[in-house]
């Protein structure tokens, strides 16, 4: 046993994937900036004492990735990821096993929850405004609704608008097609006792009139259905 435990695990891993490793660690210790050129195919190959191939192949998963593109007259260089563009082509419901899928939903009811300062922070006249109206063109039974896909677009995705966030109004663009997906997929329990819940309007009236605190409470009661179907 003690003879097992001695022997080192054997490194499995491709000579491509080590050098792509060793590229990102080069990037790190190098503090490398966003438009600062990268040493070349060949340098790198001399370097780390691989054919140019493997190192082709390590860059060309770099530059899937976002870290690196090619530009004229300066070869390659770094390039700051468009993150979401990257996981956007993995967030498809259809493919998400179910617990992903379920943690994903979690997700978008505490940023909803927690996003309180910044509209408080953020919000103007105009903006009360604009809530209003899109409260106004619900049909009366919205209120009585826990989840419909064209009410949130619109009032929701206005109110990470308003944070200013734009990497959050992002992220949520992406998040509602899933929580969409999840609600009328059968994942959550579904014997649950609707309550009472504020509704748009009960948030629109806080978000014009009352605090940060009040509004985080008044979130958190408009998703209780929610949170009884996967508590």
């Amino acid at each position: 046993m003690e003879l097992l435990e001695s022997i080192r695990q054997v490194d499995t891993s491709s000579l491509v994937d080590r050098v792509e490793a060793n590229l990102v660690e080069l990037l790190q210790v190098r503090k490398l900036k966003v438009g600062d050129s990268i040493p070349t195919e060949l340098e790198l190959s001399t370097s780390l004492g691989v054919s140019r191939t493997v190192v082709r192949e390590a860059l060309l998963r770099l530059r899937m990735m976002g870290l690196i593109e090619t530009k004229k007259k300066k070869g390659t260089v770094i390039t700051s990821p468009d993150l979401f563009a990257i996981l956007g082509k993995s967030m498809n419901p259809h493919i998400l096993d179910q617990e992903t899928l379920k943690e994903i939903f979690e997700i978008r009811l505490v940023l909803e929850i927690g996003m309180a300062d910044f509209l408080f922070s953020h919000i103007t006249p105009e903006d009360i405004k604009e809530l209003k109206e899109i409260v106004e063109n619900e049909p009366e039974t919205a209120k009585d609704y826990i989840f419909d896909i064209d009410h949130e677009i619109a009032f929701h995705g206005k109110l990470y608008e308003i944070t200013g966030n734009q990497t959050l109004k992002k992220f949520q663009r992406m998040l509602l097609p899933v929580f969409d997906f999840v609600n009328n997929s059968g994942l959550l329990k579904k014997n649950v006792t609707l309550n009472k819940f504020v509704s748009h309007k009960g948030l629109v009236d806080i978000l014009e009139n009352g605090s940060p605190e009040l509004f985080r409470n008044a979130m958190r009661n408009h998703l209780e259905n929610h949170f009884q179907r996967i508590l």
